[in-house]
């Protein structure tokens, strides 16, 4: 291959463009709950995929925004793709560029959607110009998967997702870096639990004995799910939401509590989900009924380790000085790591702010971004 140094240099005099082509994409607003937005969302840029040579397909859905696969170099017969994986949607509502727009100042490109996950997206498409510009062809076919519904659990489209990771050697997530850059070899896995809870009402001043409070009931549960966590380890288990009861006057009936979990390991998702499930009445005249579960399982290290090796020595050709991190956040890498293929998370834009107004990325940071992207997708194997 070139030098990863050529590819950052011509990585670099694209800023311009690179910039351009982001600043488009944000201003095209795609929350993951309108399918419109989504759509408008999937046709940029599966314009900006054929442009680069791309056969790019779309892929509906009846309720949901439109998912987008790309594939680049796909002549090459029995070769395993490269798996580049983003998505269109953010958690940012049609609007919200009224009040929070598209800017550049101090060094940073700010607006909703630009560091979770655009400028990764963007990154990816330069990458695949660098390529081009240096008449680079990569090993086998590189696919893009670009979801609809990452933000709200990847539903609409998780069959075709796990089908095209089954399909690539290694997957490439282009979600966020984390701190300083870092890449994500680490990811928790991501679940919620319902814990219902069912008592007998009675009336509070005439006769309250008579009733199981299911309030009550939902505390002594509470307890014993907040000493199921094991923070030292990364596992972390927390009750955010509880409901229950009608009126001051009345013994409660019914009690519902919205548990968060984050696991590290796959043995520790097990063992959650088993805990959880064996929860049991304290109050003999009470039932517990628990639904949900983990429904993205953890990205262990293991399965990035190698990939994070390769990058890091790409990144010093390029005198970039790369470094690994763990995240609690879930992306669709836990699904495509936990298939066992070889996935290395955070290869999108560095910055700060995701989900927050501050949102931005370092716009001298980008080309080096895709050149890296790059110069991994010249060289694996």
């Amino acid at each position: 291959m070139s030098d990863p140094k050529a590819l950052l240099a011509y990585c670099e005099s694209e800023l311009g463009a690179l910039m351009e082509c982001l600043r488009q994409a944000v201003e095209i607003e795609s929350p993951s709950q309108d399918p419109a937005a989504i759509d408008r969302m999937a046709n940029f840029l599966a314009r900006e995929l054929s442009q680069r040579g791309a056969k790019v397909q779309i892929l509906s859905h009846p309720t949901a925004g439109s998912a987008l696969v790309g594939e680049f170099w796909g002549g090459v017969r029995g070769a395993k793709p490269i798996l580049l994986l983003g998505h269109l949607d953010t958690v940012w509502e049609t609007g919200t560029l009224a009040g929070m727009p598209f800017e550049v100042r101090d060094g940073c490109a700010y607006g909703p959607g630009v560091y979770d996950m655009k400028s990764g997206i963007v990154c990816g498409l330069w990458a695949i110009q660098a390529l081009n510009a240096w008449k680079i062809k990569p090993a086998g076919p590189v696919r893009f998967f670009l979801n609809a519904d990452e933000e709200v659990s990847s539903l609409a489209f998780r069959d075709e997702l796990l089908a095209e990771a089954r399909l690539a050697r290694a997957v490439l997530v282009l979600e966020p870096a984390a701190a300083k850059g870092a890449l994500k070899t680490a990811r928790k896995g991501v679940g919620e639990f319902q814990v219902k809870v069912r008592g007998r009402s009675a009336h509070a001043g005439i006769n309250p004995s008579a009733g199981v409070n299911a309030i009550s009931e939902l505390v002594r549960q509470i307890h014993r799910i907040e000493k199921l966590s094991r923070p030292r380890r990364g596992l972390t288990v927390n009750v955010d939401v509880i409901q229950g009861g009608t009126r001051s006057n009345v013994i409660p009936e019914h009690a519902v509590a919205r548990v968060d979990v984050r696991v590290p390991t796959a043995a520790d998702r097990d063992k959650i989900e088993r805990q959880m499930r064996a929860l049991a009445p304290i109050h003999p005249e009470a039932t517990i009924e628990v639904t949900g579960g983990v429904n993205r399982p953890p990205l262990e290290r293991k399965m990035a380790t190698a990939l994070f090796r390769q990058a890091r020595d790409l990144g010093r050709k390029m005198g970039i000085e790369l470094d690994e991190a763990a995240t609690g956040g879930g992306s669709d890498g836990n699904f495509t790591a936990a298939l066992g293929i070889p996935t290395l998370d955070g290869l999108g834009g560095t910055g700060d702010g995701a989900h927050a107004r501050h949102e931005h990325v370092i716009v001298r940071e980008l080309p080096q971004r895709a050149a890296l992207l790059a110069a991994l997708i010249a060289t694996l194997e």
